[in-house]
C-alpha cells in the first residue's frame, strides 16, 4: 500500500515558532496568575473601604 504523506513546503514564508526557540527559566502556571489578580482585585477593594486619608 502506498505510504500517504503530506509534505510541508520547504519555505515557511518567513514564518518562525517561537515558542519551540525560547524556554523561560521562570515558568508561572495560569492559576496562580488567576490567584494574583483575584488577590490583587480584593487588596485595592479592602483600601478603598478602610484606607481613608485625609486630604
Amino acid at each position: 500500500m502506498a505510504d500517504k504523506r503530506i509534505s510541508m513546503p520547504a519555505s515557511t514564508a518567513g514564518l518562525t515558532r517561537y515558542f519551540e526557540d525560547y524556554k523561560s527559566k521562570i515558568e508561572i502556571s495560569p492559576s496562580l496568575v488567576i490567584v494574583i489578580c483575584v488577590v490583587t482585585i480584593i487588596l485595592v477593594i479592602l483600601l478603598h473601604l478602610f484606607g481613608k486619608v485625609p486630604v
